[in-house]
């Protein structure tokens, strides 16, 4: 059964942790083409629920579906073609070069002992590019600087060409510009029609998704579109009222107006 439309879906998660319960009744599905940012304060389970929806966590109920296949049933070969997967802390040997551990992002497709091919090298090249880590691309891992890295180690996730995209904090050690060019990247892979979740604390780059998830207490608390009055008044209640959320009226590069939704702390 392949689900073009909700590449993946979960159902009912739960997690318990320590004899705390961390997941709740989780129930959320990704549509293809849609960017679902995934925001809530410390301990709201957010990083939990994005490592079962990666298959690296086994919930203790419900089920994980990836194009409709339960997501237990898949091979790791093919879970990792079907899902790429950026964590909070991202793991990689500093010795390898950059282009090296974008390469990686390849294995899914080639296996452990298959050579790569044009195909590959020609989806390598995009990744570096679309990260903006083609200057770097020769040196070590362990040569760059905090941001560099980041952009290093997205570049490897977005060469997987996976149909689902999972970003744990995709933002940190990232300035502006390179902040930027990530919610650039994001873009370009809705574009193509994958279905991508980003777990984010910075509130004003989640309010550029289409559409917000706001977790608290192991449970999603609200979901909707970045302008729905009724999220702001979610995140607003699961932040204790510390911040507002207000809107910035501009005109698009085509005359037309355009309001975006910035978080501000509370007066």
């Amino acid at each position: 059964m392949n689900d073009t439309t909700t590449p993946l879906q979960a159902r009912g998660i739960g997690v318990t942790l320590g004899g705390v319960r961390v997941l709740d009744e989780v129930s959320l599905a990704l549509p293809a083409g849609c960017w679902t940012a995934i925001v809530g304060p410390n301990g709201a389970g957010k990083s939990t629920l994005l490592s079962v929806l990666a298959g690296l966590r086994r919930p203790d109920d419900g089920q994980v579906s990836v194009g409709g296949d339960p997501i237990e049933t898949l091979a790791a070969r093919e879970r990792a073609r079907r899902i790429a997967w950026l964590a909070q802390q991202g793991e990689a040997d500093g010795e390898l070069a950059v282009r090296e551990i974008v390469a990686l992002g390849r294995l899914p497709h080639h296996g452990l002992f298959g050579a790569p091919g044009a195909d590959d090298q020609r989806a390598v090249d995009l990744a570096l590019e679309a990260a903006g880590a083609t200057a770097f691309a020769g040196r070590r891992l362990g040569e760059l600087s905090g941001g560099e890295r980041q952009r290093a180690l997205l570049a490897r996730v977005l060469a997987v060409q996976a149909p689902v995209v999972l970003l744990d904090e995709p933002t940190t050690h990232l300035d502006a510009p390179h902040q930027r060019a990530v919610l650039c990247c994001i873009t370009g892979l809705v574009r193509q029609q994958a279905a991508v979740a980003a777990v984010l604390h910075d509130l004003t780059l989640a309010l550029a998704a289409d559409r917000v998830v706001v977790m608290d207490q192991g449970r999603i608390r609200a979901t909707g579109s970045p302008g729905d009055p009724a999220l702001h008044a979610a995140i607003e209640a699961v932040f204790e009222q510390a911040i507002v959320i207000e809107p910035i009226g501009r005109t698009g590069v085509d005359g037309t107006a355009d309001t975006r939704w910035v978080a501000v702390p509370a007066p």
